[in-house]
């Protein structure tokens, strides 16, 4: 394996659950590093069943030595009217400004969606001029959330997991609000490009496929760091949609940032040591010398917490 695991014993815990419970999460992380700050968009999520249920907050912090964030914008799920939402993902504009690319269930129809906000810092966010970047109805798919962009060589490429359609009429699938965790189709990751800075993005179709084996039901790709030869990619694989909320992390490989190859059809790359093993959401900055993995973590206790693992880039060797 060209990257060793990561190891959760040594990590630094960045968020906690709410409660030390099952059900209880503090994850979905994306982070940006501007330079001179780290900015963080975390959600927190509650079991089906407790008030407010599911990802009812999510928020945008910032840091100056990555470890302790202070929130600066959150929105919780009444606001959207919806039932649950999940990543967000945070990028700079080219006027130098912020744009936040939002995931949540859409109350019209119960597909997940993605939707785009503007500012010129991530504390004047405004929910009432969001407008719409990938939703079911765009992509010919059955949903679309998670988001992950990225901009190399003057195009913005932005990942997102995906409902493949249907092969046959399933009205009932989308009735619990979550198409992901009824195991009524596949959920690879797909690709939107936009030629400018991000303002509109044309769909791809799928980028990274699903696998054979233990990642045969979703492969989520979360995060991108470019290597020697092309780019690295670390992604969330699953076997069915009972692994569904408790994905693990593998690695995979692309020449273009168009056509992806995983490196770890075999078995996940890296794990969590308690309960389902799930670590994943793991978003990878290349820092100094260094390499800065955040990631959400399953307990002993079945809850989820933010962790942060440093490790040297020296000595890995990787290549595409």
């Amino acid at each position: 394996m060209p990257l060793p695991p990561i190891d959760p014993a040594g990590a630094t815990v960045v968020l906690r659950p709410e409660r030390d419970e099952p059900g209880y999460w503090a994850g979905s992380a994306g982070v940006l590093h501007d330079g001179e700050r780290f900015w963080l968009t975390y959600r927190q999520r509650r079991p089906r069943g407790a008030d407010a249920e599911r990802g009812w907050r999510c928020a945008v912090a910032v840091s100056d030595d990555g470890v302790r964030f202070t929130d600066v914008w959150s929105v919780r799920k009444d606001e959207l009217g919806t039932p649950s939402m999940e990543r967000f993902c945070l990028t700079r504009t080219a006027s130098g400004g912020y744009r936040l690319l939002i995931s949540y269930v859409d109350p019209a129809d119960n597909r997940w969606r993605i939707d785009g906000l503007t500012a010129a810092h991530p504390a004047r966010f405004d929910l009432a001029a969001r407008r719409p970047i990938l939703t079911a109805a765009s992509t010919g798919t059955e949903g679309v959330k998670d988001p992950y962009a990225l901009t190399w060589g003057g195009v913005t490429y932005l990942f997102a997991s995906y409902a493949a359609p249907f092969a046959g009429p399933r009205a009932d699938a989308h009735a619990s609000g979550d198409v992901y965790a009824v195991g009524a189709t596949i959920h690879p990751t797909g690709l939107a490009v936009s030629d400018d800075g991000g303002e509109e993005f044309r769909w791809e179709g799928e980028a990274l496929a699903v696998g054979g084996g233990w990642d045969r039901y979703q492969a989520r790709l979360n995060s991108v760091v470019p290597v020697e030869g092309g780019f690295l990619g670390l992604y969330d694989g699953s076997a069915s949609h009972e692994e569904n909320y408790e994905e693990r992390c593998g690695l995979a490989v692309s020449a273009d940032l168009r056509s992806w190859r995983s490196l770890t059809p075999g078995g996940p790359w890296s794990v969590s040591p308690y309960g389902t093993g799930s670590l994943r959401y793991v978003n990878a900055l290349a820092v100094g010398d260094e390499w800065w993995f955040y990631y959400e973590l399953t307990r002993a206790d079945g809850s989820h917490d933010l962790r942060l693992t440093r490790s040297l880039t020296s000595g890995h060797g990787l290549a595409v």
